[in-house]
């Protein structure tokens, strides 16, 4: 055999063992690429991921979950065939099988309940073409108003402050790389080290061009540790600290009058509201001490660039909208906007929970953000569809109250998509009793989950890694993310499914896709003209351009990097809004009966419910949740640390093991809520809603802590954490 004819031949051998395909993590909003390695040189194929180095966002950089997200996806857990539910036990059938189960239901629901007797639970981590279908597949084939996601638990709070402030709720009002161009960084109520660490080197960057970082959090984090200022704030509590910040930029005149005079409603209304604020109170208030909030006001005051950001420590309580709106006052009535370094943003969640609530999910949106309750939006998305404009059902409601709806027996059926409500959603002893009052509960998922297991019948979909589709990243990008593996078993598209549902229906013509593209293409006529406008985004032009920034009006259009530039905004006068916001407050204090607040939040290792992290070994790493307490509290309580204590809300109890950690506010204590049943801390949780963006009171209720005797867990000696911070603060 020649040289040349057996090289060829290894090299032919290699290809065929070896495959390298590009995809993206399907976890938090940062949406890193990477590259997915297969080796089949051996009998069973093996699986690794490397950071692709060219991505513009993650700059070659993934997390824990980034490396290990595919383990999930491929393990032996997954979900590869229809699943009834027969006395009690999952019995494998058919497609045709279950969709003709399917439609027996759907049909007797209907035929004697209504059409609005059926309802959808979509998630924040769907592609934008599924959050679109999904939208039109709740209206136009079930022709029901009840459609909500769990991305009402994540943004909600502050998309409703952006369009109230702004007229348009972009995540990011600028891309990520111009952090490190920020004299002074607030950073209210996110974890960004733990929470999304691929983020943590921009403000590095930052930190070393000389900004001072401010955090803002009841707790001591590894983003606090790399702060210059902390503020251990009280829960719920921030809306009085930026009071005082005002106040002290007010008294100390850090307000740009040119800007607020052009290009803001409500400025003087202000003013004479930030005169007026006592910071004796409001040290006492929020737990502050005066002289922090002063100097936390001096800096951001006088630099003469900054952006503040929040996430869910400032958004998830009832009176959240008024709070990020009180951020956004700092922002205005400084003029740190539209400008290189100047800014306002929310560090999204869930991987696509920007794109996921501009296309149709929520209750009373249509796709580009469109109002469901507007006749002019309405008649727009009616000409897209193919549809009478009086076909399209009204507004429904959110996510938890469609749980309420359950037990008030006006819901008798839901499908859910993608989600696993049964932990997410406060108060979830009483999520699961509405569900068990259903006639019936369709889930499509690709893992067992707590809500997968309650399901009557349970459709296999597809993972990030085997469907084409775009996500928008936290700062407004859309990105597309191709199929890298072909689906397992019997499993199916996501949106597919729903198409072929909608043809059982008697609706197939107006869900004629072949690809995922061909459901963007419609997404583009959708949104053209809308807020969120994605008319001239292309599969084609996000790949030349490694993502496109909307709104983007056409394809000559080069996207919008930076919202506001020139003090433009999308309000009919062009300004932005500010108004005087009044201390907000929890809605359940404590007292002798319930003396301490519970905060929750995550961990590095797990992501949302957990449901994909708990079965990946090398992410597991804190395998149960924990209670994090002061040890001069958890002291006079006579809890040990590592052993058990049993913590009580008003809605019910858990035991965990404590954690003691002098990082923490005394009055607090911090659970995570990644795990289900008896170890979901949401079993506590206040239901409580925000009344404009219906966000649950999740950061913050009153409870008691008392011991239990336990054996020490060695699992939880601090090694890991120590590690975590070495590795992420350096």
């Amino acid at each position: 055999m020649s040289d040349f004819l057996q090289g060829f031949r290894e090299r032919e051998y290699q290809q065929n063992r070896e495959s390298l395909y590009e995809t993206q993590c399907p976890f938090c909003s940062m949406q890193c690429k990477m590259n997915l390695h297969e080796d089949r040189s051996t009998q069973k194929s093996r699986l690794k991921v490397t950071p692709l180095k060219s991505d513009p966002v993650s700059e070659g950089r993934l997390c824990p979950k980034g490396i290990f997200s595919y383990k999930h996806a491929i393990g032996s857990g997954r979900l590869r065939t229809p699943l009834l539910k027969v006395e009690h036990s999952f019995v494998p059938v058919s497609w045709e099988q279950a969709y003709h189960w399917l439609y027996q239901k759907i049909a007797s629901v209907q035929k004697k309940y209504g059409k609005n007797a059926l309802s959808v639970y979509g998630s924040g981590a769907l592609t934008n073409e599924k959050a679109y279908l999904l939208g039109k597949f709740s209206r136009v084939a079930l022709e029901t108003k009840y459609i909500d996601y769990n991305g009402r638990f994540c943004m909600s709070s502050a998309a409703s402050a952006s369009n109230q402030a702004f007229g348009v709720d972009r995540g990011l009002t600028n891309p990520l790389s111009e952090i490190e161009d920020a004299e002074c960084i607030i950073l209210a109520g996110t974890n960004v080290a733990e929470c999304q660490p691929t983020m943590m080197p921009y403000f590095r960057r930052a930190k070393a061009n000389g900004s001072k970082i401010i955090v803002i959090d009841p707790r001591e984090t590894l983003t606090s540790k790399f702060a210059d200022l902390h503020l251990k704030i009280k829960p719920g509590l921030d809306s009085a600290l930026v009071n005082g910040m005002l106040k002290v930029m007010v008294d100390e005149d850090y307000v740009n009058h040119s800007f607020v005079q052009e290009s803001v409603e409500g400025g003087a209304e202000l003013l004479a509201f930030a005169r007026s604020i006592d910071m004796n109170e409001v040290e006492r208030v929020t737990g502050v001490a005066k002289n922090q909030i002063i100097e936390a006001a001096r800096l951001y005051g006088r630099a003469s660039t900054g952006m503040v950001f929040t996430a869910r420590g400032v958004e998830q309580h009832a009176g959240g909208v008024n709070t990020v709106r009180n951020f956004i006052n700092l922002v205005l009535m400084t003029g740190k906007i539209g400008k290189q370094g100047c800014g306002y943003g929310t560090i999204t969640g869930q991987g696509n929970g920007q794109g996921g609530r501009e296309h149709g999910q929520k209750a009373d949106q249509l796709a580009g953000y469109r109002l469901i309750e507007n006749v002019e939006h309405r008649n727009h998305m009616a000409k897209v569809w193919g549809i009478q404009e009086d076909k399209i059902p009204g507004k429904g409601v959110s996510a938890y109250e469609l749980f309420e709806k359950m037990l008030e027996q006006e819901i008798h059926g839901m499908i859910v998509l993608g989600s696993n409500p049964v932990v997410s959603n406060p108060n979830t002893n009483l999520v699961k009793s509405a569900l068990g009052k259903l006639d019936f509960l369709v889930v499509i998922d690709t893992l067992m989950s707590e809500t997968v297991e309650l399901a009557d019948l349970i459709l296999p979909g597809s993972t990030y890694l085997e469907e084409e589709g775009t996500m928008t990243n936290l700062e407004g990008r859309v990105i597309l993310r191709k199929a890298a593996k072909k689906l397992p078993g019997e499993a199916r598209l996501d949106w597919k499914i729903l198409c072929e549902i909608s043809e059982l229906l008697g609706k197939g013509k107006y869900f004629p896709y072949q690809t995922s593209e061909d459901i963007f293409e419609e997404l583009r006529k959708a949104t053209k003209g809308g807020i969120a406008d994605y008319a001239g985004i292309t599969y084609n032009r996000i790949e030349e351009e490694k993502g496109v920034f909307w709104p983007c009006p056409s394809e000559s259009h080069p996207g919008t990097p930076r919202m506001f530039v020139g003090g433009q905004f999308h309000h009919e006068n062009g300004k932005a809004r500010v108004t005087p916001i009044a201390n907000q407050f929890p809605k359940e204090r404590t007292d002798e009966e319930f003396p301490l607040t519970l905060t929750t939040g995550r961990i590095l290792h797990h992501y949302q419910t957990g449901v994909q992290t708990r079965i990946t070994s090398e992410l597991n790493k804190t395998s149960e949740p924990f209670l994090e307490i002061h040890p001069t509290t958890a002291k006079k309580l006579g809890l040990v640390d590592k052993e058990k204590a049993r913590i009580c809300s008003r809605r019910g109890e858990m035991i965990l093991k404590a954690k003691f950690s002098p990082g923490i506010r005394e009055d607090c204590v911090f659970v995570p809520f990644h795990w289900g049943g008896k170890q979901s801390i949401n079993q506590l949780t206040l239901p409580e809603l925000d009344p404009q963006s219906k966000m649950p009171e999740f950061k913050a209720c009153a409870v008691r802590v008392t011991a239990l005797e336990a054996e020490r867990d060695v699992s939880m000696d601090g090694v890991l954490e120590k590690n975590i911070e070495r590795s992420l603060l350096t």
